[in-house]
């Protein structure tokens, strides 16, 4: 998988709750990691698909620490670091209810050029993955939507536009969305996009606007909804499991959806295999939470009945 999205730094703070403007409040925990891109890519590399990192990052302490994430996890870094600046991070501030409330600082990742991904050769079996967080920074949207559609027609392009799906210039939509092979989001993304609060409707209706392989909606416990054209959206089963932190689900979803279909896996078994991933990832605390391949494995086995996809 070449991943041309943004990698940054995850700075997490536990507070009671948040302050009134221009108070203060004492956090009770607090943690940095690699975040953004970072989360979907560990996901795919847990699962034995090979990864490398095509976006931009920076030089300091961010990119240093986003640099030793992708080393650990096994992912392959393409560019040098850009000399003048830092990878750029987010503040996450998660109150006593689990609500999330970002602030966002980009920095070297929101610099990626065409020249970039000009220098990043595509062969055989692999997959390009982008997310709509690059197409908000005026830099990385210039490129990608130069790039994206200029792919090799066998290489498939996975697109997750996030949730500023909203914002996305509709320029850079009519460019990429013709393109895309997989679109994958959440319900609330393709309602966004689609109009459609139903999200086999949702599914359905962005299937058409593709024009290539499908569509995934996911729909959190219940599992996600797969919609190829020329066909009737299925619903996929999710797993029921005692959830503890639902931060991360859709991006080990979206990772090891990937892995699956690299693997050769059909869209509705990759999608299977995907509801797993992300029932597992939410028993653990922590944003990067996707399982390896052989407890994904396990979980499987031990559910061994065969996925009662619903047809409409």
């Amino acid at each position: 998988m070449l991943h041309v999205g943004n990698v940054v730094v995850d700075l997490v703070l536990d507070v009671p709750a948040l302050p009134e403007r221009g108070g203060d409040v004492l956090a009770t925990g607090s943690a940095r990691a690699p975040g953004g891109g970072f989360n979907v890519m560990a996901a795919a590399a847990r699962q034995g698909l090979r990864v490398a990192y095509a976006g931009a990052h920076g030089t300091g302490p961010f990119g240093d620490l986003a640099r030793a994430g992708m080393r650990e996890a096994g992912i392959e870094v393409l560019h040098p670091a850009r000399a003048d600046l830092d990878t750029g991070f987010v503040v996450a501030v998660v109150d006593a209810g689990g609500e999330r409330t970002f602030l966002t600082s980009p920095g070297a990742e929101a610099t990626l050029t065409g020249r970039d991904l000009d220098a990043v050769a595509t062969g055989a079996g692999d997959i390009v993955y982008a997310s709509g967080y690059g197409m908000l920074h005026a830099s990385n949207r210039v490129a990608l939507a130069g790039c994206l559609p200029r792919l090799p027609d066998a290489t498939p392009l996975v697109f997750d536009p996030g949730p500023l799906v909203g914002e996305i210039s509709a320029d850079v939509m009519r460019a990429v969305l013709p393109r895309i092979d997989w679109w994958t989001c959440n319900a609330r993304e393709a309602a966004v996009v689609t109009g459609h609060a139903d999200p086999m409707t949702a599914a359905a209706d962005l299937a058409g606007r593709t024009g290539r392989h499908g569509v995934l909606v996911r729909t959190g416990p219940d599992g996600c909804v797969v919609a190829e054209p020329g066909g009737p959206p299925v619903r996929v089963p999710g797993f029921p499991v005692e959830a503890v932190d639902m931060n991360g689900a859709g991006d080990a979803h979206t990772g090891v959806f990937v892995a699956a279909l690299a693997a050769g896996s059909s869209a509705v078994d990759a999608a299977r295999t995907a509801n797993a991933a992300a029932a597992l990832a939410v028993t653990v605390r922590g944003p990067a939470t996707a399982p390896a391949a052989e407890e994904l494995s396990a979980f499987l086995r031990q559910r061994r009945l065969p996925a009662r996809s619903q047809r409409t």
